[in-house]
């Protein structure tokens, strides 16, 4: 085993450099030297780059002739000629050699070539050394190489991955979104045969899982299931669609929050929102958020509120019973009360108005009788509940308040106005879209006496299109077009 010295050695994917001079790749491969063959065997598996760089070569003198490949010639020392190698060009090989010194037959495996170079002897454990650091080297050049191809791969990804968050940040695309009249049924199995665990209402969402012959899998909720394709999307048409029939509020997280004019601290108040309560969502900026409240639409600091959009989600087979259970329940136990409230308020008017009469005097009363009240069609709780209502209209507003003669704010409205027929009702807007029962049909449907949600505001539905309300301090309690801004959800006590 010889080891040549003062030798370089560059590789590239289409040429051998030897001492700073090129080695024909035509040649050597005519000679039947692969470029592996010129690396001892590390056990990496390696691609050399451009200008990666070997400064000794370890070459084994053997004396075995070597016909079997082609383009190899016999000759006396089992080796190959210059000529032979380079096309009758006998120096060339020379002059590549030139600077290394001395004469002797280089041999790569089994090919071999007349060389001017200088040699050594060296010891087995010399050239156990040699692999071993040759090994290294290479295996060192193989995790370089290694690092950068999979840093390039990251960052391809990392670049996909950024324009698929830009392009549907709220991962829309995961959604299947039922597109249908009423509701879409969840199965067990991919099949009509299969059995009913629940519905997936129109508009209403789930998380995509997989597809299995036109039916989706979804979880939405508590349901697990599949769902005909036909009357859903998902994908690319979620996303514009999610936009649509998603609700997007900011909650709001601080004790009271100020709804400014402009988006800046230094842009005048425009109302105050108490905590917790949803706020309809029109644009995102920078460190601001544009809202619509009930004085108008304003912006709101974004380091107060909590954003979400808001989905409705399927409803199993037990959570309908159950809770078509419970909405009956409530309703019977508030039409009781309401029924107590107003004999017992029945009789306290009646012993009202024979101490009036005995005393000619006109005792104290709750309703403004500067307004006439508008005719409310329909009877029943809630049409009286209504009524009720309407008689405290120009009544002023009062941020927190509950008094329906001194000042309420829009859900003390609501509370005092069912209060008054005993039905317990939160103080939050946001609340009262979870009381009672959902009308179905939204503001379409409505009845006199349901409740009537927006965006940090809540109303009493009376008929005809109308609403009565506790607007803003400007204005007091009035009476409203139902329709005159977005509609959350239409809830029924009675």
């Amino acid at each position: 085993m010889h080891k040549v010295r003062s030798a370089m050695v560059l590789f590239s994917t289409t040429a051998v450099f030897l001492a700073g001079s090129l080695l024909d790749n035509t040649g050597v491969e005519a000679a039947g030297v692969a470029m592996a063959e010129i690396l001892p065997a590390s056990g990496a598996a390696l691609t050399l780059e451009e200008g990666t760089a070997v400064e000794e070569i370890y070459v084994e003198e053997t004396k075995e002739e070597n016909t079997d490949r082609p383009g190899v010639a016999e000759s006396g020392s089992g080796s190959v000629s210059s000529e032979e190698l380079f096309g009758g060009d006998d120096s060339t090989l020379d002059d590549i050699l030139a600077t290394a010194g001395g004469e002797e037959v280089i041999e790569f495996d089994s090919f071999a070539a007349g060389a001017a170079v200088g040699i050594e002897e060296i010891s087995e454990e010399e050239l156990e050394a040699a692999h071993i650091r040759e090994a290294a080297d290479v295996s060192t050049a193989a995790v370089a190489i290694g690092s950068q191809v999979s840093s390039e791969i990251k960052d391809e990804e990392a670049a996909a991955i950024a324009e698929a968050e830009a392009r549907d940040p709220e991962h829309f695309a995961n959604l299947v979104i039922a597109k249908c009249s009423g509701a879409v049924n969840v199965r067990d199995i991919p099949s009509t045969d299969g059995e009913v665990v629940g519905k997936l209402y129109d508009k209403s969402v789930g998380t995509f899982i997989e597809e299995e012959d036109g039916w989706y899998k979804i979880s939405s909720g508590n349901v697990t299931g599949y769902v005909n394709a036909e009357y859903c999307v998902t994908g690319e048409d979620a996303i514009e669609l999610a936009k649509k029939v998603g609700t997007r509020l900011a909650v709001v997280n601080t004790t009271t929050l100020k709804v400014r004019t402009e988006p800046g601290t230094d842009a005048s108040v425009l109302t105050l929102v108490p905590i917790e309560e949803d706020l309809l969502v029109l644009e995102e900026l920078d460190g601001w958020v544009k809202v619509t409240c009930e004085d108008g639409d304003g912006y709101v600091s974004a380091e107060y509120v909590d954003l979400h959009t808001e989905f409705v989600k399927a409803e199993s087979r037990a959570e309908e019973l159950a809770r078509l259970a419970k909405e009956e329940e409530e309703r019977k136990a508030a039409r009781a009360a309401a029924e107590r409230a107003m004999a017992q308020r029945t009789a306290a008017a009646r012993q009202s108005n024979n101490r009036n009469t005995n005393n000619n005097n006109g005792g104290g009363s709750t309703r403004n009788d500067t307004y006439a009240a508008p005719s409310i069609s329909g009877s029943g709780l809630g049409a009286d509940v209504a009524k009720y209502a309407c008689q405290f209209v120009g009544n002023p507003y009062v941020y927190g308040g509950s008094s329906l003669t001194n000042g309420t704010d829009c859900s003390g409205f609501v509370m005092s106005v069912y209060g008054a027929y005993g039905v317990s009702l939160p103080h939050s807007s946001r609340a009262d879209r979870s009381v009672g029962a959902e009308v179905e049909g939204g503001l379409a449907n409505a009845q006199p006496g349901d409740i009537v949600c927006y965006s940090g505001h809540v109303a009493l539905y009376i008929g005809n299109g109308q609403i009565v309300h506790a607007s803003t301090s400007k204005t007091g309690i009035i009476i409203s077009n139902a329709s005159y801004k977005d509609v959350l959800a239409v809830r029924r006590i009675f």
